[in-house]
């Protein structure tokens, strides 16, 4: 074990018993805690998106749980009369959950509980003591979950693809001034096999970093790369960019470039970090001004 890991399970082992996970009952509520965060999520999804979510929808917000652990929480959350289930009117296939208006009353509870739990951790802290702690608490939140997302292969067309790149197409419409028109949508088989791949990672559902490679003038070119502004300053992008760079070479590229402007300094920054060096311009792309390239181990 090394002083990390032992950091890590520590906290991890303490923090657990602390929110009460490990109680039969958790908080109180008469459920355990894996049945009664399917309900919180349950309620989440709902508030987050004004429509019931789809069984589906709740297992990708819960990281892929089992789809049989999944499916016995939600039979017994309806056994309570906590949530109705019903097909998706649009897809006979999707079951939609939502939660009835005794699931509504456990819900609110589950939050009164979940607060009053947290000031029993906060009150007998200091103000001084409370900032420091939810410092940490957030810097490890984000590190910890940029380090468990997982970065998958999708066919650009895919929907999530498609929310991806219209992130990063408003946003740097948005940094370089100018409104992006569909040029930045629809299919760009560039970045679909055998020319290249894309890829997209996403944390509860949606989309918070995708970048592509594909061939341009016999070497490998990266494309299209974004992370979102909440997530930057986890080193997703600089996994992002190491995922993307192993994919050229596994598409048989030696050699990676890449374009970007100059207003995008902590993109610049990133690249040379990871051994880029400035080349002059290879392509004819009008918003570029820098231009890089790497070769690969």
């Amino acid at each position: 074990m090394t002083v990390d890991t032992s950091v890590m399970r520590k906290f991890n082992m303490s923090y657990v018993r602390r929110v009460g996970a490990l109680e039969d009952s958790f908080l109180g509520s008469g459920l355990p805690y894996g049945t009664a965060r399917i309900l919180y999520e349950i309620g989440l999804a709902a508030s987050d998106s004004d429509s019931a979510p789809t069984v589906q929808d709740l297992r990708t917000r819960l990281g892929g749980l089992d789809s049989g652990y999944v499916s016995r929480m939600l039979r017994t959350l309806e056994t309570k009369g906590y949530v109705a289930m019903d097909r998706d009117p649009s897809d006979g296939r999707r079951r939609l959950v939502a939660l009835t208006e005794d699931g509504l009353k456990q819900w609110d509870d589950l939050e009164r509980r979940s607060e009053e739990r947290a000031h029993l951790l906060l009150d007998p802290l200091t103000q001084r003591q409370r900032d420091r702690l939810n410092e940490a608490l957030a810097t490890a939140d984000l590190l910890v979950r940029a380090a468990t997302i997982t970065i998958e292969q999708v066919d650009p067309r895919d929907p999530m693809a498609q929310e991806a790149v219209g992130h990063y197409f408003a946003e740097i419409g948005d940094r370089f001034g100018f409104t992006v028109g569909d040029e930045g949508f629809g299919d760009d088989p560039s970045l679909r096999s055998p020319h290249g791949t894309f890829f997209v990672a996403a944390s509860d559902g949606a989309p918070v970093a995708c970048g592509g490679v594909r061939e341009f003038d016999g070497t490998g070119e990266i494309k299209r790369m974004w992370v979102d502004p909440a997530w930057r300053g986890a080193g997703l992008g600089s996994r992002l960019l190491r995922h993307l760079e192993a994919e050229a070479l596994r598409l048989g590229h030696t050699v990676v470039r890449l374009d970007t402007r100059d207003v995008l300094s902590e993109a610049i920054g990133m690249y040379e970090r990871a051994g880029y060096e400035r080349i002059d311009r290879y392509n004819d792309n009008p918003h570029a001004t820098h231009f890089f390239r790497k070769e690969l181990a």
